[in-house]
């Protein structure tokens, strides 16, 4: 399968959406429940896996499904196919506040690894894989788990991230230790590893966690402001249902040992 050339629009500030636009035969990829819109003239179909080049036959899209199950994201994806004789669009819509980034794997290499649940949409021909971190600490430590997204292919694919994104190329050698929570994809020529932060004191009460990835260069990274682990912990300890506090200005609200104890391993990654 070709891969297609699609054209694109961004729009939206805090909360964005992406329009793709299509040439009669073209189509575009979304992940399950981010469609928002669709011009008369495209048809949608529910795929097993991708549906990418690699899925021939059965047990390919089996295994396509498979590596999707592994990354925590549906087995099926849907396909949005322009059927029509002229130029068709279809708009897919961040999941919470944020920035969708357009990714243009050609220009990356071919490859771009991503956390588990940044992929939006993608022209058709992407193929979606599985990143297995070659540490084993990495896996355990690193908040975003064992398994990460990998995008493959020369076409666009779009990802989303929380809050503000910031783009740092890293020179051989050159080393980023972030909290591991904001890091929203990097190239594969990136080392990605687990640090310890050092200091006892600064994990129990510095907010981060015991450990930061440690991302050296050469490479491209990606980094977002607002992890949504961390805007959903901050929701749910405020919801009084929950055993949240109505008064804001409490002193001791939240030094509590199951708040303290919950952001130790992971920092933001609860």
């Amino acid at each position: 399968m070709a891969m297609d050339v699609v054209d694109y629009e961004i729009k939206g500030a805090e909360m964005q959406f992406v329009e793709v636009e299509l040439d009669p035969g073209e189509a575009a990829i979304g992940e399950a429940g981010s469609m928002m819109f669709m011009d008369a003239g495209i048809s949608m179909d529910t795929i097993f896996g991708d549906g990418s080049a690699q899925q021939g036959g059965f047990l390919g899209k089996l295994l396509g499904a498979g590596k999707r199950l592994i990354t925590g994201e549906s087995l099926f994806t849907t396909i949005y196919t322009n059927q029509g004789t002229s130029k068709l669009r279809v708009a897919f819509a961040a999941p919470y506040p944020g920035k969708i980034l357009p990714m243009d794997l050609r220009q990356l290499g071919g490859t771009l690894i991503c956390q588990k649940d940044a992929f939006l949409c993608a022209a058709r021909g992407v193929s979606l894989g599985i990143a297995v971190q070659q540490k084993l600490s990495t896996g355990f430590f690193g908040g975003e788990g064992f398994i990460m997204q990998k995008l493959d292919g020369d076409g666009l694919a779009f990802v989303h991230a929380g809050g503000t994104v910031v783009r740092r190329t890293l020179q051989p050698g050159q080393t980023l230790l972030v909290d591991t929570g904001c890091v929203v994809a990097y190239t594969p020529s990136v080392n990605f590893e687990i640090q310890y932060v050092g200091k006892i004191k600064t994990a129990l009460f510095g907010g981060e966690g015991l450990f930061l990835a440690k991302l050296t260069g050469p490479g491209e990274v990606w980094l977002q402001s607002l992890p949504f682990s961390r805007l959903a912990s901050r929701i749910f300890a405020a919801a009084p249902q929950n055993g949240g506090r109505k008064e804001e200005g409490s002193v001791l609200g939240g030094f509590g040992a199951a708040g303290l104890l919950g952001g130790l391993i992971g920092g933001d990654d609860e």
